[in-house]
């Protein structure tokens, strides 16, 4: 199927002759409804399946920054938008009374990115990274629509070697990423879109419930600050 005709399949109402404004609109406004439909209808199918791998990967981050760990969030192309979201919610959290957690977002250095791809290949910049900077203890969060991004799969296998706790967010089968990581997200579509919302949905709870599973801890450094 040519861009042209795969395109025509997904909006028919586009193409032809001279379209009818009002039924144009009408044609879209299905479009929207239908789109958002499928949305929340994919979204309501992921937390059904996977509330209890959710739940687990936030006691498991939550156990991370407890004993003093870091975490460290990778993802390729709109998954590394997304690495850099996580990596602020927890670095920056905007509910009050929530302390800001270790977070450090791989994508974002983009010298060491390009060097390390250009000098020994793209399947390393995230493994680099980890070397120098991660330790046992330490938590990681990948997210690959597929997941079966090479370097996101070779940065998970070597945060095993090295003793972190590891979590990644999928889509479709889950991928390679579901064989290698500890607690591993799948969003039961493989559509990239459908899959990446449902990806922004999951890393807000489990942020929620590490801040929720850490409220001893965090109960007990603001009545210090106010003290103080």
């Amino acid at each position: 199927m040519t861009g042209n005709s795969a395109l025509e399949s997904l909006y028919p109402f586009l193409h032809g002759k001279e379209q009818d404004p009002a039924a144009l609109d009408a044609g879209l406004l299905h479009s929207i409804e239908s789109k958002a439909r499928e949305s929340r209808d994919t979204n309501a199918r992921f937390f059904d399946q996977q509330g209890g791998v959710l739940l687990d990967a936030a006691k498991a981050l939550a156990a991370v920054y407890r004993r003093g760990g870091r975490m460290f969030a990778m993802g390729n192309g709109g998954s590394s938008c997304d690495a850099a979201h996580v990596a602020v919610e927890f670095l920056h959290p905007i509910t009050a009374g929530r302390p800001a957690l270790s977070a450090t977002n791989l994508t974002a250095d983009v010298a060491m990115t390009s060097a390390v791809a250009n000098d020994v290949g793209f399947e390393h910049v995230f493994v680099r990274q980890l070397i120098a900077h991660a330790r046992a203890g330490d938590g990681l969060v990948g997210l690959s629509t597929s997941g079966n991004s090479a370097n996101l799969i070779a940065a998970f296998a070597k945060a095993k070697e090295m003793g972190l706790t590891t979590i990644g967010l999928s889509g479709g089968d889950g991928g390679k990423m579901a064989k290698v990581c500890d607690h591993c997200l799948v969003a039961p579509t493989t559509s990239v879109h459908r899959i990446q919302e449902c990806h922004v949905v999951a890393y807000h709870i489990l942020w929620d419930l590490v801040h929720t599973l850490l409220a001893d801890d965090r109960g007990s450094a603001i009545s210090k600050d106010v003290a103080a």
